[in-house]
């Protein structure tokens, strides 16, 4: 019997539009928390040559100054990068019924452009004061569960 062992890697790279308002909120210990949902589009040619897209939407979790980062700066529409690992939760309903749902934790969130589109968030990030936070410091920490 060999001594090879397998290596386990749970990373994932997006880059899509959010399909919603960032979902803002506080964990009873004051930890912010934000829910975004992401349209992540392939473009291909069927096999008789026409063209077809298909979109995949994808769940996604930011914690702490990133969850206030994103809940700033973005919305609706907006282009973004995540870099972040796959999660997944099961719980019961009220009803009896197991669910389950295979998310993305975030670990890295960057714009993709600054074009201001009408909505109501900045278009760009402000200036750095000195003293505050700039988007490089938006990392978060492992969250223990």
């Amino acid at each position: 019997m060999s001594d090879f062992r397998m290596f386990d890697l749970n990373k994932v790279f997006l880059c899509g539009r959010l399909t919603r308002d960032p979902e803002l909120r506080y964990l009873p210990d004051g930890t912010p928390v934000v829910n975004i949902g992401l349209a992540v589009s392939r473009q291909y040619k069927k096999a008789n040559g026409e063209k077809a897209e298909e979109t995949c939407f994808i769940n996604v979790e930011a914690w702490r100054k990133q969850a206030e980062f994103v809940n700033k700066y973005f919305a609706k529409g907006r282009p973004m990068f995540v870099e972040g690992r796959l999660r997944s939760r099961s719980w019961e309903t009220e009803g009896g019924q197991k669910r389950s749902v295979i998310e993305v934790r975030a670990e890295r969130i960057q714009f993709m452009d600054w074009v201001d589109r009408g909505e109501n968030r900045p278009a760009a990030p402000p200036q750095k004061p000195a003293g505050e936070d700039s988007p490089d410091e938006y990392m978060d920490d492992e969250v223990p569960f």
